[in-house]
C-alpha cells in the first residue's frame, strides 16, 4: 500500500466561489475589508517567504527556535501517534515534530494540492515508515479525519490563530475539539503581546516587502475578477490596537476613486484617506490563551517560549 493517501474535500471551483463571496461582502461593508487568505497566490506566497527572512519579522524564527529546542519535550508530553497539521503548507517547521514523535501517521491539511503532495513526498523519502494522509481541505470548515492511531495531536502553528476574530477563534477551537478524543492534544502557536514598536516594525518593514504583500490582495482581485484596482493608489498601513491587542493591516486610498469589479457588477467608491482592512493579527498573553482553550474543552498543560519571550507554543489536552 502506498504511504501517501490524498483526499480532496475542497472542490476545485470552491476557491473562485469563496473569493467572489468575500469580495462582494467585504467591499460593500462599512468599513470595507478583505480577508487575509487572499494574499496567498503564488506571488503572495513568495512575498511571505521573503517576509519570514526579514530582520524585523521575528515570529517565524522564534517559533522555529522553540521547535528546535523543545520538540523532544513536546513528544514526551503528547506521546502522539498521529500528527494532524492545519494549514500545513511546506511542512518545513513540522519536521522537528515528525523527527521527535513516535508517529504512525501524519495528516497535513491545506487547500493547496501541490504544496501538500510536494511536502508529503519529501517527508516519506526521509521517513519511509510514515503513513501520510493528505487532506485537500479548508481547515476552517468541518473536517473528517482518516482512521489513524491515537493519541492524536493537532498542530496549528505560525500564529495563524491570531488572524481570526474572537468569535471566529471560539468557533474554530470548538471545531478542533470536536475532532479529538479525551487525552488528545492541541499544539498552538501564538505571537505574544510586546512593545508596540517591535510589533509595528514586524508588519511595516523598511524594505517594503510587507507593503507589497498587503497590496497583493488587490492584484489577486484584479486578476481573478477583472477589477481595476491601481496598487499605486493605495498606501500600506500597519497599526497597533492596544485595547484589542492586535495589529491591523490596512490599505489607505490616496485619492477619491471608483474601483470597478466587472465579475461582480460592482462599482466601489473610495473616499480620499478611506481604509480597507486586510488583516487582523491578534497577540496573546498566557492567561488569555488558557481561558479561551478552557472555554471549549481543553486544559493548557505546557507553555514554551523562545529565549526572548516573543512567541509561545502551548500544549493543551482535550477533556
Amino acid at each position: 500500500m502506498s504511504p501517501l493517501h490524498v483526499t480532496r474535500t475542497f472542490p476545485e471551483d470552491a476557491t473562485d466561489a469563496a473569493l467572489r463571496a468575500d469580495v462582494r461582502h467585504g467591499l460593500t461593508a462599512t468599513p470595507k475589508w478583505l480577508p487575509p487568505k487572499w494574499f496567498y497566490d503564488a506571488r503572495g506566497s513568495e512575498l511571505f517567504e521573503q517576509i519570514t527572512e526579514l530582520p524585523e519579522y521575528y515570529p517565524t524564527r522564534a517559533e522555529r527556535e522553540i521547535l528546535a529546542a523543545r520538540s523532544g519535550e513536546i513528544a514526551a508530553a503528547s506521546g502522539a501517534r498521529t500528527l494532524i497539521e492545519l494549514g500545513s503548507g511546506s511542512s518545513e517547521k513540522t519536521r522537528y515534530l515528525i523527527d521527535a514523535l513516535p508517529l504512525a501517521a501524519y495528516v497535513p491539511v491545506d487547500v493547496s494540492e501541490s504544496a501538500l503532495t510536494q511536502a508529503a513526498q519529501a517527508l516519506i523519502a526521509d521517513h519511509p515508515g510514515l503513513e501520510v494522509h493528505a487532506l485537500i481541505a479548508d481547515f476552517t470548515a468541518p473536517l473528517t479525519l482518516p482512521a489513524t492511531p491515537g493519541p492524536r495531536l493537532v498542530a496549528f502553528l505560525g500564529g495563524t490563530i491570531g488572524n481570526l476574530l474572537p468569535a471566529e477563534r471560539t468557533e474554530f477551537l470548538t471545531s478542533v475539539r470536536a475532532l479529538l478524543a479525551p487525552g488528545d492534544g492541541l499544539l498552538l502557536g501564538t505571537d505574544l503581546v510586546k512593545d508596540e514598536q517591535v510589533l509595528v516594525r514586524a508588519y511595516d518593514d523598511a524594505a517594503g516587502v510587507t507593503a507589497a504583500f498587503n497590496k497583493n490582495v488587490l492584484a489577486v482581485v484584479d486578476r481573478e475578477l477583472g477589477a481595476d484596482f491601481d496598487l499605486d493608489a493605495f498606501d500600506h498601513v500597519a497599526l497597533w490596537d492596544a485595547e484589542r491587542e492586535w495589529i491591523e493591516m490596512r490599505l489607505r486610498s490616496r485619492t477619491e476613486q471608483t474601483v470597478k469589479v466587472p465579475a461582480l457588477g460592482l462599482a466601489v467608491e473610495f473616499a480620499a484617506g478611506e481604509e480597507l482592512r486586510t488583516e487582523v493579527s491578534a497577540k496573546f498573553r498566557k492567561d488569555k490563551v488558557g481561558t479561551e482553550l478552557a472555554a471549549v474543552g481543553f486544559d493548557l498543560t505546557h507553555w514554551w517560549t523562545d529565549d526572548q519571550d516573543r512567541f509561545a507554543l502551548s500544549l493543551s489536552v482535550a477533556r
